[in-house]
């Protein structure tokens, strides 16, 4: 069984209202066996059909610029190319991996939105949730937190889909023989 690390950064804005659906903008993972051993890397960055201009907000907090987007293939393309990396069409086992479940429920809502299939998200594991039961905690903590209370340098430019799949799959190595897969 593979055990995919992955990261979203989607579009935002810094204020709330129920027209501006947040898209995937970039998908970072890292594929990593039972044994902890790194099988690979995937990185795309994804152009938005609903809001295709990133907003400042969104450039301030994640870095992306819109030359980038711009240049990228949509959605559907993308996920195409993700799914192929993971195996699914080759019957591979595998357990997707995130920092909470914002990425999860992203991805469904990003297939809903291009009338894609999404059951193959199921297969899911909440490191944040399992981490938080794991250590204890009253509350969820940040990945940055969890990555300092564990001795882990932070590696990367924060809200960077591959850079924080990294930094989680060094938590996920550490803890690996703890994680309940089911």
């Amino acid at each position: 069984m593979n055990f995919i690390i992955y990261d979203l950064e989607a579009t935002c804005w810094d204020f709330k209202d129920d027209a501006y659906v947040q898209e995937t903008i970039e998908i970072g993972a890292v594929m990593m066996d039972r044994f902890g051993e790194q099988l690979g890397e995937f990185n795309k960055f994804i152009r938005p059909i609903l809001h295709p201009t990133l907003s400042a907000y969104c450039y301030e907090l994640t870095s992306i610029d819109q030359i980038l987007i711009n240049r990228s293939d949509t959605f559907p393309r993308v996920i195409d190319s993700f799914k192929e990396w993971v195996g699914l069409f080759d019957d591979e086992e595998y357990v997707l991996c995130s920092w909470g479940s914002f990425d999860r429920k992203q991805l469904i809502r990003d297939c809903q939105l291009h009338d894609l299939e999404w059951e193959w998200v199921e297969q899911h594991l909440n490191i944040k949730q399992q981490y938080q039961e794991m250590k204890r905690l009253r509350r969820s903590c940040s990945m940055s937190r969890a990555l300092r209370t564990e001795g882990i340098e932070a590696l990367g430019t924060k809200h960077r889909g591959i850079d924080d799949a990294r930094n989680l799959a060094e938590i996920f190595v550490k803890f690996r023989d703890e994680w309940v897969v089911g």
